[in-house]
């Protein structure tokens, strides 16, 4: 009964602290689409992604109900980094929905004003305003309803102290009238946040840091025994964050979750040391999961097992390793070159390789439809040279000739010309982990995947094209997982079909690698068109740096690369999350987004007679 007077109590009291207009607010991932094309639309950086802002310390001076409450500590602002454009989560400032909306795009506007870095913030903002104004004209009327809007929940600077009211008299001033205000008039206290303009100290994210950090880190150092598992098997395994008081634990971003849940003994080995290794592989042994963690401390002995990486031995065959690809670093704004090492792999199969029965008719009305693709071959009439005569021409030019006409040199044969498509198509086919996510109750994403390849191999062979089926993931930059399905001199055969049922669920997705990949083996065939599709659920991500910005921009520079090749490259996605970044990577008009995944294997087949006919 008191716990629940309690929250009672603590709703109340915030309600009344922080009276937010909830009933009119506005969600940014209510309007994250629309401000996406707005936002590049008006020049803004299309590499930049759109996330919700943290919480940062806020100058508002609190009453006593706030601080009874605990609020008024933090507040939400925008601001723009390298990779994000960050706004905040919610907006509920004005008791208007469309002005809170209107807010909204006047931040995204804002963002794609120069950063003006050798001034001042009051002054930084004012000319970033000035900036967009005169060159979106149309702005104008939003700028001065936010403003108006804006001021009237401002400190009235006659009841503030001389100083903080001086301050405030600038800051409304540089509201009206932007330009006006060189300096800031001097205060002990910061100034009030203003919603409108930018972050004026944005907080700098620790997580590239974190992430290149791990990147960097080496296995724990032992300078005792080291004993290699003698079951060589994969063993399942999570990833649990360490307690202060007992080491550092493994902490990698992910993409989805690499491991399932079990039971973990949360024990501190550096102080509880089990000098016999033999023992710790049977109680290993004995577990049904591992939990695996990482610190820097010396070790006395130490047992390794193989918990990622299935043995080549006995599920995969490679068939090359160690090709070197380059990388696009884009904050040196310089292509580093043998940067990524990819392996070729085929899976050592023993399936039947026959088509499941549930697309045996799906295939049948494929092969109808993609024989009419087929090129025909047709007679052409009125040739100096044929393998046959044309009756037609033959008998205008005797009756030419019979009136005395003067006939110029008769083209009197008919030639059977073949018309054959000169195209070759490379279909890239993304594997990594998020592959295993589940659409419906039906089936997992790869199960989806591996339908379309298998539609999509049965409708290409009836059109004569060439083409090649390929997969890729990935688990950092030098272990990029290429596996070929199908090359181009192989026919579509059961050997591709046992190929195709061996797909499952890799690591991750360094796609930059895959597209250069790609595009050298595409090059190197004779046809004039070619065509590379990449069939992907997710953005370019992998473990170490490679992911946000920078996965974006090496993705894009691939496909730059590509297309200065003379490919034509093409994105088919399930990612609903897509627009936020294809645009970006394809342009528009080289992508298209499959809403429901379970209409992939139909749609392919289909979006491919589309793209070449």
């Amino acid at each position: 009964m008191e716990e629940q007077v309690g929250k009672y109590w603590d709703r109340l009291i915030s309600r009344m602290a922080d009276p937010a207009w909830e009933h009119e607010a506005v969600t940014l991932e209510s309007v994250r689409k629309p401000l996406s094309v707005f936002f590049r639309t008006l020049g803004g950086d299309g590499g930049l992604s759109i996330r919700a802002s943290i919480q940062t310390e806020s100058s508002l001076r609190r009453n006593w109900l706030q601080r009874m409450a605990g609020s008024g500590k933090r507040i939400s602002l925008a601001w723009r980094s390298a990779e994000t454009l960050h706004l905040p989560d919610r907006i509920n400032l004005f008791p208007n929905a469309e002005l809170n909306r209107e807010l909204y795009y006047w931040l995204a506007a804002m963002a794609t004003a120069p950063a003006y870095d050798d001034l001042s913030w009051i002054e930084r903002s004012q000319q970033q305003v000035l900036f967009i104004l005169q060159r979106y004209p149309g702005l104008v009327d939003r700028y001065h309803r936010l403003v108006t809007a804006a001021i009237g929940f401002r400190p009235d600077p006659k009841r503030l102290n001389s100083e903080e009211g001086a301050q405030e008299c600038d800051i409304q001033q540089a509201l009206y009238s932007p330009g006006t205000i060189g300096q800031l008039s001097k205060c002990q206290r910061d100034p009030l946040p203003v919603l409108l303009w930018l972050h004026p100290t944005p907080p700098q994210s620790a997580v590239a840091n974190e992430v290149c950090q791990s990147a960097s880190q080496q296995e724990p150092s032992s300078q005792g025994e080291t004993k290699q598992s003698e079951q060589q098997k994969k063993r399942k395994a999570k990833r649990k964050k360490a307690e202060s008081n007992q080491g550092g634990l493994l902490t990698l971003r992910h993409e989805t979750s690499l491991f399932s849940v079990a039971e973990m003994a949360n024990l501190d080995r550096a102080e509880d040391e089990d000098d016999d290794l033999q023992d710790a592989e049977n109680n290993a042994n004995e577990m049904d999961e591992l939990t695996i963690t990482r610190d820097n401390n010396i070790t006395a002995k130490r047992v390794r097992f193989d918990l990622d990486l299935p043995s080549a031995q006995e599920e995969e065959v490679i068939l090359a390793t160690g090709h070197l690809l380059p990388e696009w670093d884009f904050r040196n704004q310089v292509l580093v070159k043998d940067h990524c090492s990819l392996l070729t792999i085929k899976a050592a199969v023993t399936d039947s390789g026959e088509l499941p029965d549930r697309l045996k008719p799906a295939a049948r009305r494929l092969r109808r439809q993609f024989l009419a693709l087929r090129p025909q071959s047709t007679w052409v009439k009125h040739q100096e040279e044929g393998s046959e005569l044309d009756l037609e021409a033959y008998l205008k030019f005797r009756g030419q000739r019979a009136a005395g006409q003067q006939v110029e040199e008769p083209r009197l044969y008919s030639a059977l010309e073949k018309k054959e498509r000169d195209l070759a198509c490379l279909l890239l086919a993304d594997l990594s982990l998020s592959t295993d996510a589940w659409v419906g109750d039906q089936a997992r994403v790869i199960d989806i995947i591996r339908d379309s390849l298998y539609l999509f191999s049965e409708a290409l062979q009836q059109t004569g094209d060439q083409f090649s089926i390929c997969g890729f993931s990935s688990r950092y930059r030098n272990h990029v997982r290429f596996h070929l399905l199908k090359s181009f001199n192989q026919a579509y055969s059961r050997q591709v079909r046992q190929q195709i049922e061996a797909i499952k669920p890799g690591y991750y997705t360094r796609m930059g690698a895959a597209i250069r990949r790609s595009t050298e083996l595409l090059t190197l065939q004779p046809q004039k068109q070619k065509l590379l599709l990449i069939l992907t659920d997710g953005k370019p991500n992998d473990l170490d740096y490679y992911e946000g910005r920078y996965g974006i921009e090496d993705t894009r520079m691939a496909i730059i690369e590509a297309r200065k090749a003379g490919l034509i490259p093409f994105c088919i996605t399930i990612d609903e999350e897509a627009e936020d970044y294809l645009p970006y990577l394809f342009g528009r008009g080289h992508y298209t987004l499959i809403r429901r995944a379970a209409e992939l294997p139909a749609k392919l087949p289909q979006l491919y007679a589309r793209l070449t006919s």
